[in-house]
């Protein structure tokens, strides 16, 4: 059994990426990058475990992806997501990589497992070729070291340090803070770090992105409440009675979400908004639809159509079509040509027939985001 856990780093915001996608969900064909560099890395060498942390909001998601990875919701910095992995490690030693190093060589990895007994911490480095200026001052260049991740640490000496509540920026400077001892191995031009995205053309053998297309169904029905304002695809409709529900109830909206998920394998609308939270108390469904959208942009999907189908015998919807239409249009951030209502009636059958609510089907199409026609 291997003595060295890895840890693939993938929480972060991608803040400075520039992209409508997070890097990490950007596709390598139809793999997350996050998943791409995972398996790259371990083909490199046999790991106890492998650990990679999440975005707590994408954290179930990413575990439809894999069974034998084990996930961690990491934290608002890269050293909070290395405190909350590190609990999963029992392992002598542990390698820790971002997301963000896409095509670490295999090289790379094997100085640093054949260097693991040189010092606590062992890290890949770049020379500089470039005169350095600091602070107005020229210094010696060939003291200058570009640090790369993967770094191989003794998990003891990384616990350790990561107990220092200063912040720092990769494992060594973590150790070095704490006594520890740190190992340079050369590291490699090919370790391209993805920071913004004009880096993405640095990395030319990445697979293109998949073309296909995902399909998802979602359905949802509401009794009437009298005496509560009645929102239908975000719109205010001028009737005495709205639907009974946890939030606003807008029948429209829930349905949609639901589709919307489906499409993206993303589960339903009570794993995200549960009618158990007070916090979803009366809320605004337009509220919620926004973060599920802003939620599949993160993950690397663009909405191409939608096609919705209301069934009522009340209140009159064709009056409210267009309104709808275009509202559900904003929200997505999609043409309103791409966005069809249809509505119906259930011919006097059932508690919808008999005017009693109303019910809403979906269908959802999106497309993986292609990053290389962006």
């Amino acid at each position: 059994m291997s003595d060295i856990t890895l840890i693939v780093l993938c929480a972060g915001t991608s803040s400075r990426f520039g992209l409508k996608t997070k890097k990490q969900w950007l596709r390598i064909d139809s793999s997350p990058l996050w998943l791409y560099v995972t398996e790259k890395l371990q083909k490199h060498s046999s790991f106890d475990k492998v650990i990679v942390t999440s975005h707590k909001d994408e954290l179930n998601y990413m575990k439809n992806f894999s069974d034998d990875i084990i996930f961690v919701a990491g934290g608002d910095t890269r050293q909070e997501s290395m405190i909350n992995a590190m609990k999963e490690v029992t392992s002598e030693y542990v390698m820790i990589s971002d997301v963000a190093r896409a095509c670490v060589p295999k090289s790379v990895i094997e100085e640093l497992i054949l260097n693991k007994n040189k010092a606590d911490c062992i890290v890949p480095y770049l020379q500089v070729s470039d005169t350095v200026v600091y602070e107005n001052e020229t210094i010696n260049r060939d003291q200058v070291k570009l640090i790369q991740t993967p770094q191989l640490s003794l998990t003891n000496k990384l616990h350790a340090a990561l107990k220092n509540t200063n912040v720092f920026t990769d494992d060594s400077s973590a150790i070095k803070a704490n006594a520890g001892s740190v190992f340079y191995i050369p590291g490699s031009q090919d370790s391209t770090k993805l920071t913004f995205d004009k880096d993405l053309k640095q990395i030319p053998f990445l697979k293109s992105v998949s073309k296909d297309t995902f399909m998802g169904t979602g359905f949802d029905i509401h009794p009437f409440e009298p005496n509560k304002e009645m929102r239908l695809g975000g719109i205010k409709i001028d009737v005495p009675y709205g639907f009974k529900a946890h939030s606003d109830g807008d029948v429209l909206i829930h349905s949609l979400i639901d589709a919307l998920l489906g499409a993206c394998g993303a589960g339903d609308i009570g794993e995200f908004f549960p009618d158990t939270d007070l916090q979803y108390k009366n809320i605004d469904s337009t509220l919620l639809l926004s973060k599920i959208v802003e939620f599949i942009n993160n993950v690397g999907y663009v909405i191409v159509n939608i096609d919705l189908t209301i069934v009522a015998e009340k209140p009159k919807i064709n009056p409210y079509k267009l309104e709808i239409k275009s509202k559900i249009a904003e929200l997505l951030g999609i043409k309103k040509c791409f966005v069809n209502i249809k509505a119906t009636t259930s011919e006097k059958l059932g508690f919808v027939g008999r005017g009693e609510g109303v019910a809403v089907q979906s269908i959802a199409t999106l497309k993986f985001y292609d990053w290389e026609n962006k």
